[in-house]
């Protein structure tokens, strides 16, 4: 049985609520989807340990922070060895101006998503991370000019 399959109604109910602000009091919740509050907290400890809820984190816009250059980049490589995609995915992991990293089928094999202060910043990083890793082949560059919608809610029908 599939881990999403072991999620229940009220499961699925308080996934929504968290999704939506993390920081509801677990009384709120209870009061919401109809289940105590030790209820509530039982099966939020339940879905951390299971790993269905993987951080609590706070989502901080960048631009209010000094990151106001959201760009896009398709990386591709020259070799697909498996070390050396382990190797770019361990590489793009530790960078902390690369917000999401995703490894993809399709003509590009990686998809990167970056935020900066400047464009002079994003050349440097081009110079470390793409530059100087004989593996890159090539990389094409995107940047946003608006963040229409930006999020990591997924949608539990």
């Amino acid at each position: 049985m599939s881990l999403s399959s072991d999620l229940d109604a009220f499961d699925r109910a308080i996934l929504a609520i968290l999704q939506k602000d993390n920081a509801t009091p677990q009384r709120t919740i209870g009061e919401k989807v109809n289940l105590s509050a030790p209820a509530v907290q039982r099966r939020i400890k339940r879905m951390e340990e299971q790993g269905v809820i993987r951080a609590n984190v706070a989502l901080v816009d960048p631009a209010k922070v000094g990151h106001p250059i959201t760009i896009f980049v398709e990386v591709e490589v020259e070799s697909e060895r498996a070390e050396l995609i382990d190797a770019a995915k361990r590489g793009f992991a530790q960078v902390p101006e690369v917000q999401q990293c995703y490894y993809v089928t399709g003509e590009a094999d990686f998809i990167l998503i970056i935020t900066v202060a400047t464009m002079a910043d994003y050349e440097a990083l081009t110079r470390r991370l793409f530059f100087a890793n004989n593996n890159v082949k090539r990389f094409r560059t995107f940047v946003a000019m608006d963040r229409v919608k930006v999020g990591l809610e997924v949608p539990l029908a």
